[in-house]
């Protein structure tokens, strides 16, 4: 037998290819994904569309900041009166924000001071650049940033006695303060912000249906807040179940910023995928990565055909495809080379498709991917796609 490619150079049938077709897509041209995120969403959002993705943008949560919180004035100026054995600083936009919100009490300097007499421990790269940008020196950070391995640097170098301070972002760290409690610490925790439900959850509720239906290709996350309230707002509009199906499926699939934002989702039995350094700019290069490898290369009639999230992918080049084609190849795509009865193909269109529409969407479908010979018809029985036979060893 005859390769598949030599074998479309060899069919006078085939149509002509063009070397001169343009540029490889980009490589989430024809993928959509959604951004839960409610700070640098934009940014975010800006990175994923220069990778070719169609975004869909619907906060999880709305972060509240605590300037004209009393609780956050206490604990700062309890923290100045008596100065911590050690501080941990979590994240940088949290130990910015509070020595912001000192500044409008007139407690900036006097806690700035109070801080140079603690041992500062920063969680990551971001929370360490804060404390340097605040005219501090952090004595120690992980090169992990794992809260989890700050604790054991603490419960190693012994806590007990010691005055604590731990500065929180947005929900408490219940298990890493208790620990340090166990171990004989006083723990004073600093409430920087909070996290709150979203401004619209009526957006929402949208990106929910589309994930759970089908209409997203990847969901992505950058922290663990958001991740929880995103489950915590589908199971209170009592879409939880199908949302949990679409994730544990993988699809769509689901990107974190890192471990600790995934762990949410890890609760539930969702696949969660990250980069190995916990940046926006890196989970957008590891989306771009895995996503197109979920779409498997078929040899289908002399060309090789991936299926993407919203089009198809012939030979390298992207043509996009409206709803009704696209669900038509969906499913024949699911099972190549399997002939699909019409009653099967109808029923994959929607509720509302006539008895004309399989017809109709396998025309469209043929045009649009410029090879009719890719959909074969199977004389009373339905369609398939024309699957390439392995070549003879």
């Amino acid at each position: 037998m005859t390769p598949p490619a030599a074998a479309a150079e060899q069919d006078p049938h085939a149509p002509p290819h063009d070397p001169h077709q343009g540029p490889a897509p980009a490589p989430l041209e024809g993928f959509t994904v959604g951004v839960t995120a409610n700070r640098r969403a934009e940014e975010l959002a800006a990175m994923l569309a220069r990778k070719g993705a169609e975004v869909v943008c619907a906060p999880a949560l709305r972060i509240v900041p605590l300037s004209d919180d009393e609780r956050l004035a206490d604990v700062s100026r309890a923290l100045i009166e008596q100065p911590a054995d050690a501080v941990v600083a979590t994240t940088g936009i949290g130990f910015r924000g509070w020595l912001e919100a000192c500044e409008t009490w007139g407690l900036a300097e006097p806690l700035t001071a109070a801080l140079r007499s603690s041992r500062l421990l920063a969680r990551g790269p971001k929370a360490k650049g804060a404390i340097r940008a605040a005219g501090l020196t952090e004595e120690w950070s992980p090169p992990s940033e794992s809260s989890a391995e700050v604790l054991d640097h603490l419960l190693e170098r012994g806590v007990a006695g010691l005055r604590v301070a731990v500065q929180l972002h947005g929900e408490p760290l219940p298990d890493f303060c208790a620990a340090l409690r166990m171990a004989g610490a006083e723990v004073v925790q600093v409430p920087v912000y909070r996290w709150t439900g979203p401004e619209d959850p009526a957006a929402l509720d949208r990106l929910i249906e589309a994930a759970a239906g089908g209409g997203l290709d990847a969901l992505t996350f950058t922290s663990a807040p958001a991740a929880a309230g995103l489950l915590q707002r589908a199971r209170a509009t009592g879409a939880d179940r199908a949302l949990l199906r679409a994730l544990r499926a993988g699809r769509p699939m689901a990107m974190c910023v890192g471990t600790v934002t995934a762990a949410p989702l890890a609760a539930e039995d969702v696949p969660v995928h990250w980069p190995a350094r916990g940046r926006i700019g890196a989970l957008v290069r590891r989306l771009a990565e895995e996503l197109p490898r979920t779409c498997p290369e078929l040899p289908v009639a002399g060309r090789v055909l991936r299926v993407r999230g919203r089009a198809a992918e012939v030979d390298g080049v992207l043509r996009p495809l409206t709803p009704a084609p696209m669900r038509l190849l969906r499913e024949l795509a699911d099972r190549p080379g399997r002939v699909r009865h019409r009653s099967e193909l109808l029923a994959a269109l929607g509720p509302e498709a006539d008895a004309h529409a399989v017809e109709t969407a396998v025309a469209r479908l043929r045009a649009a991917l410029g090879d009719p010979r890719m959909i074969q018809t199977v004389v009373k029985r339905g369609y398939r796609l024309a699957l390439d036979a392995p070549p003879c060893e």
